[in-house]
Parts: C-alpha cells; structure tokens; sequence
C-alpha cells in the first residue's frame, strides 16, 4: 500500500531496519484504526476526550510511520504543529521586549514534538532518499516559506531588507532550524545523484514567497554554493525551454508567461550568492555559454543564449559579473560558432536578438571601454595584414557593425531624453554604460585621432554623446585632449566639429575647455611637447576663418584673451620651444579690452625677454613670433608702448645682447672666476685709497684700465658674430622699434629719414631710455648748449658716452630713428655735446695727414652731423658738411665741428622751437626765425675754397 504514495518510479519505502529509540511496536488492525479515527476526529476513542496538539502530532507520528498512505495528511497536519510552535515564539519574543519576562504565555512546549518529527522524516530520508527526499524536501520548503510569510508582519520580525537579522531570527526558532535541519538533509542525500527534485521545490517557493523567503536562500546558497549555483541555473534553463513552443516563444519570453517568475526567481536566488560566490557565479555562467556552442546542440542547448540574455536583462548584477570575461572569451572561433547557431533564425528573431545585445550594452557598466574595443576591432574592414586565423566572417562583422549604429542610436536617445519620462524625478535616468566611460575620455580621444575609417567616425559620435551626457567635466575634457593630442589639420578638425555641436546645448563650454587648458599648464599636468602642441593648434584654430560669430575660431580669441596673464609667463620657460609656441599663440589672440597695468607690465617683459633669446638662438620663427606679439601689445596703451620702447632699449644695451648688434660681448665668467680667489678686501683698498692718493672725478675712474694690483684688463676677445647676422639682428630691432612706435600698425615701407615714421612720443621715449642708459647721472632739463670751455669740467662724462657709442654701433641707429620723430632729438642733448666734444677733442689732437687714418671717428663725426640734421637741429645747409669730412685734414673737421658748437651754443636745442602743422600731423622747425646762418658757414667756405679743386664741384650745396 505505501507504493501508492510513493513518487513514480522510487522503490516503496520499507519500515527502518534500525528503529529509533522510544519507537512503538508495529500496530494490529484494531489499533491502527482507533488511531486513524483519533487522527481525523482529534478526540481520544477510548476516553472521549479531546487530544491535546502534542497527542494529536504524536498519533500523527505513528500513522505516518505504520500507514505510508497517510503521509500527504499527515504533513499537513504537521504544519499546524509548526505554526503553532512559530506563534507561541513570536509571542515569547514579544513578551520579552515587553517586559514580562521569558514566561510563556500560550501554547504547550512542543520541543519534544519537533525533534520526534525530525527524527521521523531524518530516519525515512536516510533510509530511502530517492523516494522520501523529493518529498519531504519539497513539505520543508514550502512550508518555510509560508511561515516566512505569514509572520513577516508581526511585531518583532524584522524587515526582509535586513537578511542578516531575519536569518538569525528563524535560526533562533527550533521549529525553522528544523525544517531547515530537514531541508538540508534531503538535499545532501541527493546532491551526488539528481538534486533537480529540491532545487526546482526551492525555485517554486521562492517565486511565491520572496522577498520573505530570501532568508533561506541565503542560508542554503551559503551552505551548498557550487551546487545551489549549478542547479539553479539548469533547472532554470528547463522551465526556459519546457514553457515555450513557438520559436519567438524560447528566445524572448513574454511577461504574461509562467517562466518569467521562475526566472524572477533564478535571479534572486543568484543576487543573494553574488555577494560571496561571484567567481563561482560568473564560471557557471560562462561554462553555459562556451557549452551551448558545442556541435551536438538539443533544445536546451538551443536556447542557453537567450535565456543567459534574459538573465542578464533582468539582473545588472549578473551582467556585470560576466560581462569583461564573457568579451575576452569572443575570439574569432568562437564568434564563428555564434554566427552559425544564428543563422537559421529569422529576420524578426535576430532584430529582437540585436535590441537585446543593444540594451545589455547600455547597461553595462563593468568592462564598458573593453566591450566598445571589442565591438570597434571586430566592426573594422580586414586589414592585408590580418594573421590568418584571426580574421572573422563578414557577416559577423556586419552584425558588429549594425550593433555599433544600434548602440549609438540607443545613446542618443537615453541622452537626450534624460529626465524627460517624469517631472517628478530627483536625478535624471542613468546610463551606466556611459557612466564607465567617463574615466576613458582620453583613450577615446586617442583612438579618434588615429583616423582610421569607420573607427574614429564612431568614437567621435560617443565622444559627442559622452559630453552631453556628463556635461560639462567629460564635454571639456574630451575638447582638452582633442586640442593637445591633434597633430594635423585634419586631426585639429575633429575639435571644432565636437565643438559646433556641443556648444548648441551647452553654456560656457569653451571657456570651461580653456580654463582646463590654463590649469593643466600650470598644475604640471602636461609635458612639455604636448605644451607645444597645445599650443600650436589653439593657434591655429583662432587664425582660421569661421563660418560666423558663432564658430569655434571665432569665439576662442577672446576667451585666451582673459588668460593673456597666465598665458604670458609661459614666455619665460625653461624649454625654449614651450616659449616660442606660447609667443606664437599670444602673438595671434586679440588683447582683452582692459586689462591691469601690472599683469601688462609682467608679459612685456617677458616678451621682451623672449624676443632676444630667439635673436641669440637664430630662429626665424620665433623672431616673427615676438615682433608680432610686441607691436600687437604696442598698441594696447600709451604707457603700455613706451615701456615696450623702455624695455628694447635697455635690452639691447645690456652686455649680454650687444655682441648680437655688433657691441662688445659681455666679459667672459673665467675672468670673474679668477677673481675670486684672490681673496681682495674692498675695505682694504679704501683705507689705501684715502691714504694715498686723492683721485679727483667718479671713484669709478680708477677701473677704467683694470684692477688695482692686477695690472690691465685683458683684452676683449673679437666678436663672434658674422657680419651678416649683426646686420640682421640690427634689422629685425630696428623693424620691431619702428613697429613699436606706430602702437602696432603696419604701414608702407618708408625711408628711415623719412619725418613721418616715428611718433613723437614714441620717439621722445626711446631718447629719454638712451640718456638713462648711457649717462644716467644727468637729468633731462639740460638741454641747453654751454660753450666750448664748459667741455673741460665733463670730460670724464664725455668719454664714457663715447666709449658706449664706439662699443655699441646700434647706438647711432637709434639716435637716427630718435630723429626721425622731432623734436625728440632734443632730450638726447647730453649725449649729442658729449659726442661732439670728443670728436672735437680727438680731431684736434690728432696728427695725421688725412681724417681715413680714424675711421671709427670720421664714422662716428659724419653720423653725428647727418642726425642732427636729420633732427632739424641743425639747418641743411650746416647738415651737408658731413659729406666732405673724408676728404679733409683732421684740423679741418675740427673747425668744422667747433661751427657747428657755435651754432647750437647760439641756437639751443629747445623743443620750444618747433611748430606743430595740424593738418600734416607733424612738427617742424622754422630756421629762418634763429640768428643769420651765414655767420657759421665762414669756415666752412673757408675750407672749400682751400681745397677747391677736389670740392669745388660741391661748393653749391653749401650756399644759403
């Protein structure tokens, strides 16, 4: 009879060879039926009274052990006998937090009752598993599961979101402990053989009683984890492939269907073993896939794609578990075997199949840039180079390819429909798969600007996506690394085309993209090439044409024009190549309309600075850099042009510069060196001095021919330069000072001599500079011409402007461009007389036959002359005499010069004297209002008439 209730197929249970201890004997046919009556009444059939729970299980107890038939009511009957032990549990529980104490308040103590059905069912699963373990594997279960329910609400239960403490709450309770003491026999009894029977009752009872279930799940996924997992998954599987008949039916199942809960199910049950099993989760997986690929395929093979594809769909957790490794294991052979198991389906069913794949991508967070690579290198068109092997099919790449498109249209609506289904919500909808994008922006960046056909097409599409989506720290970061990255035009262009659509929907985008810019500069954060680079092409950018106001190249120079300060201290580089290319790029930004004087002040200088290293170095471009950038910044104020003109002056004056214009170099540091170990106590030479001697003038005096106790200087080594290159460097100064002058504009070429080239005030700068520099112990109220005798109490003065002309030739052509701006050569009194008198001095003590034997000085006498002239401090007819000197004796010249004294003695050089002409601009001078010129050209005529026959024929040019 027990066979009837047995399940179909297991051998009848027999009684226990071994009874358990306190057993009862087997019972006769009148005993085994006073005690179905007393089961199915509850009242005791020999004394008429009512049975007690604890009588009531125990007959129970005996009927299941002598009439198997009765096994399915007795189990039920037995859940009462839990139930009641779980009330009067909570209630003690409850108690307890009330402050009664562990007095029991209802129900009998049923402990003893609980282990005898334990030992029970542990006797019948230990003795027969195959026929006993299913069943009352799937009793225990289930009926866990509805005490979890029941009693999920009462007071004292925590909620199903705290696992940790409803586990140790049931765990607490010997009636759960019991059944899962049961469970967990059964499972282990069967788990060598076909544990399918109670994997498949504990997938049931968790679709009907999660989340309150959960609970043992945790426990038994704990306790059995690699099997838990195994099972989980196949029997999952089987409910997959048992519930669909249809072809669209297996492969994407519909929500009405009953597979959708137990799938539900699976998940849960894998989301609660994740947090500790994930390896074990994520080979399991993966050993489903490669598995399903095999040659011999049944139905169930069939459908482990899709039905991994619905895991993944329903749980981000397991898509993230499986996701990098599931790409790394897509190699050519395999991508083969996929193409070949979706073949055969239709149209429809491959479309629902790639929105699938589309979906799970965008939810991908783990591994996202590695599944974008994978999807990207697949997509590409065969290369010649491909190793054979590794190439794929076509029509995998195809696939690939339409997955691309797909997973970029798919983005594009996720982005731009952000927040949009609810008004309600906090935070705008997430794309995780973006979301792990955002630490690959420069590794996209570097992958668009390899050009490589449909690749950087894709990428910079993402690029464009991937700014909208974490605006605005990816929007400047990918524009950032496209700008310092690009090294052609066509690279460079990607930039402005990322740009022209992200500023559409985004504010301030560029200067946020150039503030990045200024403070990875400063911060370090980019390396000295990619200064460069970076460099270069904001450059160009801003030298290109837009297409209107509101182009990329357009807008860019005025937002540099903000950081011209932090931008101009780059001219000061330790890398002579991050200096020039940031000269080239301050050298083509608009100046800002305002900007302060002191952060002006900084970038002239720096600029200034610049602009001769580039001389020194011989670099073309870095000079047409630094002479652009100096006139733009000419003309940015008055004061802003004369410190400019300041700045040129004095350095091109200073030791270290003057051998580019043809000056004597700067003493070399060995001289410096030796000096050092002599070990000279200045004190010392003092005292001597005061005891001595009392030298007379400057205390400088007594270093003019070197060092006391040293003997004489040494001399200075010839100049290093080429004629050629101090003729160019000369040039390129003297185009930049002109340019200067203008305040930056540029004009038709025009003679140096020419009134017109030089502002006034510009010019009247440079002569203030020149006086400082040379002798600044004067002031510029001595503009007044003393007479002859005064020369002799400034002789030490007077040579020392000499000397720095005759050291510094240049010093001559900035005399000629101060002359070009009247009257500014006026405020260069000092040093015209200071000049004049030694020339004078030289001519006169010199005795050779003609002036050829001092070429430096019939140089220096004729430039003197024609400056003056050029000046308007002297009148044409005096300012011709310069054309004669080569062929006079030196005594003549000097006559010659001491009428010109005369002249400007009698006719100082008074800015008072010009006249401004408004309608020409210019100021100019009246000679015919000073005293009669004719007195000072006596001598003149004197000596033409002497040498009348090599001058006669120039005796025209000097008539009044």
């Amino acid at each position: 009879m027990s066979a009837l209730c047995d399940p179909p197929g297991a051998a009848p249970p027999g009684p226990p060879q071994n009874p358990p201890h306190g057993a009862h004997p087997p019972l006769s046919s009148q005993e085994l039926a006073q005690e179905i009556k007393a089961f199915l009444s509850g009242v005791d059939p020999v004394h008429g009274n009512k049975l007690t729970i604890k009588e009531h299980a125990r007959c129970a107890i005996l009927l299941l052990r002598s009439l198997p038939p009765a096994r399915s009511a007795v189990l039920d009957h037995l859940r009462n006998v839990f139930d009641e032990y779980v009330c009067t549990y909570l209630l003690e529980l409850e108690s307890s937090e009330a402050g009664l104490g562990a007095r029991r308040t209802q129900g009998p103590n049923l402990d003893d009752v609980v282990q005898e059905i334990q030992n029970v069912l542990s006797e019948f699963v230990r003795m027969n598993p195959k026929a006993w373990a299913p069943v009352v594997s799937a009793w225990s279960i289930d009926l866990m599961g509805q005490l979890s329910s029941k009693y999920a609400g009462r007071h004292g239960v925590p909620h199903a979101s705290s696992l940790n403490e409803l586990l140790q709450l049931w765990m607490s309770c010997k009636a759960t402990r019991t059944l899962m003491d049961i469970y967990t026999q059964c499972l282990s009894s069967m788990i060598s053989t076909c544990p399918d029977a109670c994997v498949d009752a504990l997938l049931d009872t968790s679709v009907q009683h999660s989340p309150h279930f959960d609970w043992v799940v945790a426990h038994i996924g704990s306790s059995f984890p690699n099997t838990i997992i195994s099972r989980v998954l196949s029997c999952g599987l089987k409910d997959f492939c048992v519930h669909g008949a249809a072809p669209v039916d297996l492969l994407f199942p519909t929500a009405a269907d009953k597979r959708v809960p137990k799938i539900a199910s699976v998940v849960g049950i894998l989301g609660h073993l994740a947090s500790r099993h994930s390896d074990s989760i994520k080979q399991e997986l993966l050993r489903m896939f490669h598995e399903s690929l095999g040659p011999v395929r049944d139905q169930q093979q069939k459908a482990t794609v899709p039905f991994l594809l619905q895991l993944a769909v329903m749980s981000p957790m397991l898509l993230g578990t499986i996701s990098s490794e599931l790409v790394d294991s897509l190699k050519p052979s395999v991508l083969s075997q996929l193409h070949q198991h979706f073949a055969a389906l239709p149209r429809e069913d491959l479309e629902n199949m790639v929105s699938i794949v589309v979906h799970l991508i965008c939810q991908t967070s783990a591994g996202a840039y590695r599944i974008l690579q994978f999807l990207v290198n697949t997509a590409m068109p065969a290369s010649v180079i491909t190793t054979p092997g590794l190439a794929v099919h076509d029509s995998v790449r195809e696939a690939c390819d339409r997955i691309i498109q797909l997973l970029l249209l798919n983005l594009q609506k996720l982005v731009y429909n952000r927040g949009s289904a609810s008004l309600g919500d906090a935070l705008p909808r997430a794309v995780p798969f973006l979301d792990e994008l955002k630490g690959h922006v420069r590794e996209l960046c570097v992958e668009t600007l390899r050009l490589e056909r449909k690749r950087f097409l894709w990428q910079h599409q993402l690029l464009g996506l991937l700014s909208v989506y974490c605006t605005p720290s990816c929007a400047t970061d990918a524009l950032f690394y496209l700008l310092t990255l690009a090294r052609s035009q066509e690279e460079l262009g990607l930039a402005t085309q990322l740009y022209a659509v992200l500023s559409s929907c985004m504010s301030d985008l560029l200067p946020a993209t150039v503030k990045k810019c200024v403070c990875q500069i400063h911060t370090g954060g980019l390396s000295e090439q990619h200064m460069v680079q970076l460099f270069h092409n904001l450059a160009l950018i801003v030298q290109w044409e837009g297409e209107g106001p509101a182009s990329m190249s357009a807008q860019l120079g005025t937002v540099l024009s903000l950081h011209l300060y932090d931008l101009g201290q780059l001219l000061l580089h330790r890398n002579p190549e991050v200096a020039e290319a940031a000269s080239l790029l301050l050298s083509v930004c608009p100046l800002p309309r305002a900007i302060r004087p002191a952060h002006l002040l900084v970038i002239i200088r720096s600029a200034v600075h610049q602009f001769f290293l580039v001389l020194h170095r011989q670099c073309p471009t870095g000079i047409s850099y630094s002479t652009r950038l100096l006139s733009r910044l000419s003309g940015a104020s008055p004061a802003a042009m004369k410190a400019i003109l300041q700045q040129l002056v004095e350095g091109a004056l200073h030791p270290g510069n003057a051998e580019l214009f043809g000056g004597l170099a700067k003493p070399p540091a060995g001289d410096d060196a030796s000096l050092e170990g002599t070990r000279i106590s200045l004190l010392d030479i003092n005292r001597r001095f005061t005891t001595a001697v009392n030298f007379s003038g400057s205390v400088w005096s007594v270093f003019h021919a070197g060092v006391i106790g040293h003997g004489l200087k040494p001399p200075q080594p010839a100049r290093q330069q080429e004629p050629e290159e101090i003729v160019h460097n000369v040039q390129n100064f003297l185009s930049l000072l002109l340019l200067c002058c203008r305040g930056g504009r540029y004009s038709a070429p025009e003679p140096l001599a020419h009134t017109a080239a030089v502002n006034p005030e510009a010019a009247k700068a440079v002569a203030v500079v020149l006086v400082e520099s040379i002798s600044p112990d004067v002031t510029n109220s001595e503009l007044g011409w003393p007479p002859e005798e005064h020369t002799r109490s400034t002789v030490e003065r007077d040579i020392q402007i000499c000397r720095r002309f005759r050291d510094n030739p240049l010093l001559f052509q900035l005399l000629r461009l101060v002359a070009a701006g009247p009257p500014a050569l006026c405020y260069c009194s000092v040093l015209l007389r200071g000049l004049l008198a030694t020339l004078m001095a030289h001519w006169e003590a010199s005795r050779h036959g003609d002036t050829t034997s001092s070429p430096w000085h019939l140089h220096a006498s004729c430039a003197l002359v024609a400056c003056m002239a050029e000046g308007s401090l002297l009148p044409p007819v005096l300012g011709n005499m310069h054309e004669i000197f080569h062929q006079l004796a030196p005594f003549e010249v000097h006559l010659l010069l001491l009428s010109v004294w005369d002249y400007m003695r009698d006719n100082s050089p008074l800015p008072q004297k010009f006249t401004f002409q408004a309608d020409k601009g210019l100021f100019f001078r009246d000679f015919s209002r000073d005293c009669d010129v004719g007195k000072y050209l006596c001598v003149l005529h004197s000596v033409l008439h002497k040498n009348i026959d090599r001058l006669g024929l120039l005796s025209g040019r000097f008539q009044t």
